[in-house]
């Protein structure tokens, strides 16, 4: 066998290894859903769950006062089948990207009109509501950031942090 081919049979050997490894391995991110019905309206969440890993989440991996999108990879969305008031403000049905800006006790939550708007290119003037929570320490610590939707609220929990709002 000549050099070339042996070289070339090489080559194809580690790439096809590197690409068996990488399809299984799991994302750092990985894609998560939360679901749920709050006055008659069916509410999903979409959004990318990273983990903590051993790092200081609030005020150093997601700075205070700075807009987050809160969640990785691509931008959280929310869609709702139904009018809802999030925090006492109406939010029409539909679809809309999620950012929060935390800051230290509380946070502003924002739902912006185009659900595709990356945090990259984001434009104040696409937001249809902002509003503002008190945060509370979370009851567990939460290695990956979850979203959960209950009976009158949905909740952002990550780390040692719960980010709740009223939804009726």
């Amino acid at each position: 066998m000549k050099f070339t081919t042996k070289f070339t049979a090489i080559i194809a050997a580690v790439f096809f290894t590197t690409i068996s490894f990488a399809q299984d391995k799991k994302p750092a991110s990985p894609a998560a859903t939360a679901k749920g019905t709050i006055n008659g309206s069916e509410i999903t969440i979409s959004y990318s769950s990273p983990s903590v890993k051993g790092r200081a989440i609030w005020g150093e991996l997601v700075p205070y006062n700075e807009l987050w999108r809160a969640g990785a990879n691509a931008p959280t969305t929310i869609e709702t089948t139904k009018a809802l008031k999030v925090e006492g403000k109406d939010l029409p049905a539909g679809k809309y990207a999620v950012y929060v800006i935390p800051q230290k006790g509380s946070a502003t939550v924002i739902f912006g009109s185009d659900p595709k708007m990356s945090v990259f290119n984001y434009d104040k003037a696409k937001d249809f509501l902002r509003v503002d929570v008190k945060t509370k320490k979370s009851a567990k610590a939460n290695e990956s950031l979850l979203y959960t939707v209950e009976k009158n609220n949905i909740i952002l929990s990550w780390e040692n942090l719960d980010i709740p709002v009223s939804v009726k």
